[in-house]
């Protein structure tokens, strides 16, 4: 253990150790937190920090006005076989939040811990850099973890040669790996390793023919520079759509920049009549609504917007959005399922499971049929 590592860290370790080792039995209570402070001369916060570590990874059970217990489980089964997550985005996009939490739920019935890698840098909610990123595997290969659920790094130049060197080295160590969401490379290419996400090109289809039907014939999509390839299976959706509906659109119709940018944002608006904007994901939809508020423009009366994932604050906008649905349980118990198949039979030749995406209909289309319709599908069938 190194002096360097973080306080809650080394404090984490030194009490999974202790439980290891049988000084803490099955059912017994750890000291206090104010116990914990004075024997290891550390903060309450600092403390804290460490005993919800172990919560996560099921080793102890934090019990409201009473303390912390050794969980009922097979400790040493748990400690010796772990998972870990390894989650750049993390803090950034909501729907990694919530596919973690289910994650987490989902192994409180099987006899894995599960680490959360990243937990040690109290700072990044803006995401993971890629030192942190290779610390974080390094810690993975020294506890030796069974399999890591990844989702690979995006908005970063030289990503796939990031996302490539993390997995070699992750996989030198006999770690299997799990993608979640996005793939190593570019859209249409495939990685040799198991992924399990939406099926973006099938909701990129979804969405634009909404507004196809809606009438709409001027669709652009917007997306920050060096997006993940989920962005790019996305548009190959809606060109998909456009294709079939016999809708021809300029090479500007996709649309790379910066939402929160009023600059991009005028040249966006001043350029093609635009009837919709589709954006990459429901963070750069809320903050184009933003700039386009201030640039006086009014959704849907002036310009029609749409993202994708469903956060939770999709409906608290101003214009509450239209966006397609991430099933983060559904991902989350396919992930896990496809870890265990893994680990049951390395051999398993790669598998992708992308789930069917849905529609929910809000005010930012400019018109539905019902509060919050959600529509289930895809790809017409021919």
């Amino acid at each position: 253990m190194s002096d360097t590592d973080p306080k809650h860290h080394r404090l984490r370790r030194s009490l999974a150790d202790d439980i290891r080792a049988g000084r803490y039995p099955v059912g017994s209570r750890l000291p206090s937190e104010a116990r914990l402070v004075a024997l290891h001369g550390m903060s309450r916060p600092t403390v804290i920090r460490a005993l919800n570590d172990l919560a996560r990874e099921g080793l102890i059970e934090r019990r409201k006005g009473s303390g912390s217990y050794v969980a009922g489980r097979d400790v040493r089964r748990r400690e010796d076989r772990q998972l870990g997550l390894l989650i750049p985005g993390l803090g950034q996009t909501e729907i990694f939040e919530r596919i973690c939490g289910e994650l987490a739920g989902l192994l409180r019935s099987h006899p894995f811990g599960l680490y959360w890698g990243g937990s040690e840098y109290p700072g990044h909610g803006g995401g993971l850099t890629l030192d942190q990123a290779r610390e974080i595997c390094d810690q993975f290969v020294e506890r030796r973890v069974s399999g890591v659920f990844f989702a690979p790094f995006e908005l970063i130049p030289h990503r796939e040669e990031a996302n490539r060197l993390i997995v070699e080295r992750l996989r030198q160590a006999g770690i299997q790996v799990i993608l979640i969401d996005r793939d190593l490379g570019p859209f249409p290419k495939r990685s040799d390793l198991d992924l399990v996400g939406l099926d973006n090109m099938a909701a990129g289809y979804l969405i634009a023919e909404h507004f196809l039907r809606l009438g709409c014939r001027r669709l652009a999509f917007v997306a920050r520079p060096n997006s993940a390839s989920t962005v790019d299976a996305r548009i190959a959706g809606v060109r998909e759509a456009l294709a079939r509906h016999g809708v021809d659109l300029p090479p500007s119709w996709i649309c790379p920049g910066d939402p929160t940018d009023r600059k991009f944002v005028r040249r966006l608006m001043a350029g093609e009549r635009w009837d919709v904007l589709i954006c990459a994901n429901d963070s750069t939809a809320a903050e184009l609504m933003k700039t386009l508020q201030q640039e006086g423009y009014k959704v849907p009366r002036d310009i029609r917007v749409a993202g994708f994932d469903n956060v939770r604050y999709a409906t608290l906008l101003g214009c509450p959005l239209t966006t397609i649905h991430q099933p983060c349980r559904e991902i989350a118990a396919a992930a896990l399922q496809a870890m265990l198949d893994r680990l049951a039979d390395p051999g398993l030749p790669p598998r992708s499971q992308l789930l069917a995406p849905s529609l929910v209909i809000r005010e930012s289309c400019g018109a539905y049929p019902e509060p919050g319709r959600r529509m289930a599908g895809g790809y017409p069938r021919s």
